[in-house]
């Protein structure tokens, strides 16, 4: 069953059309929050303006098994970075009948001509749609990314021609790194011009992550990984290893889960994200430790048990050969 959001997109799209029509010259920074309890379920929203830039994050909790579709309409030309970490996105083109599939835990960047309504679906997945987006003006964008890479530097000759274009032909599984940058957002505690200016760099770094990640995906001709079927059980290996930092499986068990055999595992994704499965484990629970030494009051010893380490001392020499300094030289 799908129900339309259409009064609720529609606030959404007055607002943007708004900022970006009249007001993407305000130096104030606007924020935009709604809590709403629905028949179906309920949604929290928020979002930001400012330099011509918005940045948006929903949670949808569905009280039962429902998707809904959305429409918008916003009469200028953006380049929207999306980022879902619960549910599926569709976006269908009316002209071309065709559709485009960012599942969740994935990323990708789209630009798309003004005026053009923007429609589709959205697919809950287990109950829970949350979704997180950032959307340059046509200029702000070529201005912030001018020469920065080759997979930036080609998208941005689309967008510099008015031609729609996406990022990566491929949506890009989701980092660890990507989550800390929104996790960083939402849980902001500047304000006024400081925030602005905290704001402004998170958007930065997410093309900066981006950029990255897609040249990454471009480069590789893999020589364990010779069929689709097994490029996408490595996206679901480092997918699942997301989703279970505390306690990973071993090599033999998640090779089992995702239906492949140890080797080609072992040997495929190292070839995919160049690293090993526990290199990239182990990566990832410290970039999420330094984010939390950062951004929350947890004792050091509590998020080196909450991340799976087996003493505060293997974490502390872990963090400091990793970044440089001891976890707490970043508290002081």
């Amino acid at each position: 069953m799908a129900i339309e959001i259409q009064d609720i997109a529609d606030i959404n799209s007055q607002l943007a059309n708004k900022f970006f029509l009249a007001e993407s010259n305000n130096q104030n920074l606007i924020e935009h929050t709604q809590t709403l309890a629905l028949p179906f379920g309920n949604l929290f929203s928020k979002e930001w303006y400012f330099d011509g830039i918005r940045m948006g994050y929903s949670d949808w909790v569905f009280s039962r098994p429902i998707d809904m579709r959305w429409h918008y309409d916003i009469k200028v030309d953006l380049v929207t970075f999306q980022l879902n970490l619960h549910g599926a996105l569709i976006i269908e083109d009316k002209e071309t009948h065709a559709s485009f599939l960012l599942p969740d835990h994935h990323h990708n960047l789209f630009y798309s001509n003004p005026g053009v309504n923007s429609s589709g679906l959205l697919k809950n997945n287990n109950g829970r749609v949350s979704l997180f987006m950032v959307q340059f003006t046509k200029d702000n964008f070529l201005s912030l990314t001018q020469g920065a890479n080759e997979a930036l530097d080609r998208f941005s000759e689309s967008v510099m021609v008015g031609k729609p274009a996406v990022l990566s032909p491929r949506n890009l599984p989701l980092e660890a790194s990507f989550k800390n940058v929104m996790h960083n957002i939402l849980n902001c505690g500047y304000t006024a011009g400081i925030k602005k200016m905290y704001l402004l760099s998170k958007t930065i770094e997410f093309l900066v992550l981006q950029a990255e990640a897609c040249n990454a995906a471009l480069i590789p001709a893999y020589k364990s990984l010779k069929s689709a079927y097994d490029k996408e059980c490595m996206v679901y290996a480092k997918e699942y290893l997301l989703k279970n930092l505390e306690v990973p499986p071993s090599i033999s068990q998640l090779s089992k889960i995702v239906g492949i055999n140890e080797y080609k595992l072992k040997r495929g994704f190292k070839e995919m994200f160049n690293n090993t499965v526990f290199g990239y484990v182990a990566e990832a629970r410290l970039e999420i430790a330094k984010n939390d030494l950062l951004e929350t009051d947890k004792k050091v010893i509590e998020i080196a048990s909450d991340l799976g380490y087996s003493s505060l001392q293997h974490f502390s020499h872990a963090f400091k050969k990793k970044f440089g300094f001891s976890p707490n030289t970043l508290r002081k």
